[in-house]
């Protein structure tokens, strides 16, 4: 008896729960604007203030019953691989905030804060810097980055993109 309850609450403890949490994907699912293969251009500012061009993708994809996005970045500029990115936007139940996990493939990466502000997508990598995800009038992704200077947000990034078919 004792062998087959020490086996039960031991098998009990380690299963999980296949219920979805209703809450993060109620928050999740706001961002299916998102959702998609997109391809297009786009231009960043260089600390010299040249503008520089590059192609991009992007693979985006609910993930665990859509209480997660996964974003997979690839931009390039002259055939040369300049972006390589992973990301996971999760919901932070305890804190009622999106979280943007961010990896590159120079091994830096971190967790910043989101947030969805009139459709569009604010992500914040440092408090000088945020970048505003959303789709502009002909359904394209529409993509800026924006630097703090003073009290003015001042652009270094842009990109465009089309969703795939």
């Amino acid at each position: 008896m004792i062998v087959a309850f020490v086996s039960f609450f031991t098998v009990s403890s380690y299963s999980q729960s296949s219920d979805t949490d209703s809450l993060s994907k109620a928050k999740i699912s706001q961002l299916e604007f998102m959702v998609g293969n997109w391809k297009g251009s786009g231009w960043m500012m260089g600390r010299d203030g040249g503008k520089s061009e590059f192609v991009q993708t992007e693979k985006i994809q609910f993930k665990l019953d859509s209480t997660m996005v996964l974003i997979e970045g690839l931009g390039k500029s002259q055939g040369k691989v300049i972006h390589n990115a992973l990301a996971l936007l999760t919901y932070n139940k305890a804190e009622d905030k999106l979280s943007f996990r961010s990896y590159l493939q120079n091994g830096l990466g971190g967790e910043f804060p989101a947030e969805l502000v009139e459709g569009r997508l604010y992500w914040y990598p440092n408090q000088n810097v945020r970048y505003i995800i959303g789709i502009n009038e002909q359904g394209q992704w529409f993509e800026t980055g924006e630097f703090l200077q003073g009290e003015n947000w001042m652009q270094f990034f842009e990109m465009t993109l089309d969703k795939e078919l």
